[in-house]
């Protein structure tokens, strides 16, 4: 397993879902998973899409600048950071933000996000 093809195929896959279906994004979290959103803490799959799903936009385009990843731990974890453009519909400026992933994996030989921080990047 190439930890950097398996973080690429995984960011590709999120973003694209986010921005096409964000219910679509519920199978990558777990019961146990948390999502860090500016600050804000919430905690479970269907909570954290209920978060997402609440966010103030409903269209938005990400275009990733950078990925970086990492192997974490004997269980076979990756972490994954992200930075990138977040285009909302309507607006003429991007944001720009970074995302952490703490993906593990799951016994069907797939990775679950465990944790996730997002923050936007004011300068």
């Amino acid at each position: 397993m190439d930890p950097d093809a398996v973080a690429t195929a995984f960011v590709e896959h999120y973003y694209s879902t986010f921005d096409a279906n964000r219910a679509g994004l519920a199978n990558l979290y777990q019961e146990g998973s948390m999502l860090t959103f500016e600050g804000q803490k919430t905690m479970g799959s269907q909570n954290i899409v209920a978060k997402l799903m609440g966010l103030p936009f409903q269209q938005c385009q990400h275009q990733i600048t950078t990925v970086d990843c990492q192997p974490s731990g004997p269980a076979g974890g990756m972490l994954v950071f992200v930075s990138g453009n977040l285009k909302l519909a309507g607006e003429q400026h991007a944001l720009r933000f970074s995302q952490m992933f703490h993906l593990m994996p799951t016994p069907q030989g797939s990775f679950y996000v465990l944790n996730d921080i997002f923050r936007l990047n004011y300068a």
